[in-house]
């Protein structure tokens, strides 16, 4: 059994490296800092020792005298596939020559304001939010210090960003009609949090949508957590509803899993309702039927988002700016069931 002092092995200094190479300190840091003076054989001496030595710069120092970091900080609600803007945010960023580091604020708002302080305090240059929260003022005082902020899918709620955000309105407009159009009069909607802008938006849209056609609301607006129960819950209400709902509108990825999660376990195939849902999805088009959906243009997205996050380093001063992206509806097939009374 092998013990251990506790203690961690002393890493290697610069002090260290000029001892193996032979060379004076200044020369090591000239390296480090990638002066393009210092000559071939002082360059090829110091870094053979810092890898005989296994050195590492102090990275943070580093910034602090460069003044930049060039790395971002990603604070989303789900750092996964079911957020493709994120992807392409990063590999765009990467191609831009900036570092991007994420974390999962878990739709929990004390965790999303922990994680985007934090992401400040280590000395990131930009934070892309996806803000779950309704009071981001603490964020005032650090965009005042530098940091650079871009919200996307939703704005921040206090202080002005730069924010994407994609049609929510025309795309709920989008889905109520492709259902009306195809004979339905009985539509419901099944969406998020409406303390969520997003969840907010959608949900008054089609509200709207329900006025405009003369038709009532009661029973067929259902908003809240996406938890599975609750989805499941509401489903159950609008299909054994007196006058039952031949179709569905939900208001975003995670209730569409949940939706057809619930169709499956306990409603028959003959018996399903139309259904749209508002975010594309990988293999949304082998589901039976295929699944029409509102489509978001992610990758207009990242790229909108990245171009904002490099303007603003690059001129913090600038005025903020707001990006809607327009939405798109892609009919595939559950969309354009017709009633089953």
């Amino acid at each position: 059994m092998t013990k251990s002092s506790g203690r961690r092995p002393r890493r290697p200094t610069m002090v260290d490296v000029a001892r193996e190479a032979g060379v004076a300190l200044s020369t090591v840091s000239r390296v480090v800092n990638q002066d393009p003076t210092v000559g071939a054989d002082f360059a090829r001496r110091v870094q053979t020792a810092i890898t005989t030595l296994g050195y590492r710069p102090d990275e943070q120092a580093r910034q602090l005298r460069r003044g930049t970091s060039r790395t971002i900080g990603m604070a989303a609600r789900e750092m996964s596939a079911r957020n493709p803007v994120l992807a392409e945010f990063e590999l765009g960023a990467h191609a831009a020559g900036l570092v991007v580091l994420g974390a999962s604020t878990a739709d929990d708002v004390e965790r999303e304001r922990s994680v985007v302080l934090s992401m400040a305090h280590r000395g990131f240059d930009g934070v892309l939010m996806e803000p779950i929260g309704t009071d981001h003022s603490y964020l005032a005082s650090e965009i005042a210090s530098g940091l650079a902020v871009v919200a996307v899918d939703r704005p921040v709620s206090g202080p002005d960003t730069d924010a994407v955000l994609s049609d929510n309105t025309a795309g709920i407009r989008l889905a109520y009609r492709q259902l009306a159009d195809h004979g339905h009069r009985r539509i419901a909607y099944i969406g998020d949090h409406e303390r969520i802008f997003t969840g907010h938006e959608r949900a008054s849209a089609f509200r709207a949508c329900l006025a405009a056609d003369g038709r009532p609301q009661t029973g067929l607006v259902h908003t809240g957590e996406t938890e599975q129960a609750r989805i499941s819950e509401a489903v159950r209400a609008v299909l054994s509803a007196e006058v039952r709902a031949t179709a569905l509108v939900c208001g975003n990825v995670t209730t569409t899993f949940a939706v057809l999660a619930h169709l499956a376990a306990e409603v028959p195939r003959g018996q399903r309702p139309a259904m749209v849902g508002f975010d594309d999805f990988p293999l949304a088009e082998l589901l039976d039927p295929p699944l029409t959906v509102i489509a978001q243009h992610t990758g207009e997205m990242a790229h909108a988002a990245l171009r904002l996050m490099t303007a603003r380093l690059a001129e913090l001063e600038r005025a903020v700016e707001t990006v809607t992206v327009p939405v798109s509806l892609i009919a595939r097939g559950s969309g354009e069931i017709p009633p089953r009374e």
